[in-house]
């Protein structure tokens, strides 16, 4: 939680710098977001398209690709006892 804690707090920082010095957003907000969801989608094309190429079914080559995890991050008591996700997806994850 508190990686989203500084994540809102640097984000609004910015902002009051931004207007501060009467700077536009570099892009439109809903544009940038646009823009990072294709970002995250697009990396995870090459390993779910290996696992289907493997064979599997879409839902079982989304699942052993870990895509929902890469996508949509683990949200704040998600990650507590789970022991499915490899290390090097956990690390850097601060509780």
């Amino acid at each position: 939680m508190k990686l989203y804690a500084w994540s809102i707090v640097v984000g609004l920082l910015v902002g009051v710098i931004y207007s501060l010095l009467r700077i536009r957003s570099p892009a439109p907000p809903l544009v940038a977001l646009v823009g990072l969801l294709g970002i995250l989608l697009g990396q995870q094309a090459i390993p779910l398209a290996k696992h289907l190429l493997a064979g599997n079914s879409l839902p079982g080559a989304w699942r052993l690709a870990a895509s929902s995890d890469h996508i949509f991050g683990l949200l704040p008591g998600r990650h507590t006892g789970r022991t499915d996700v490899p290390s090097q997806r956990r690390e850097g994850i601060s509780q």
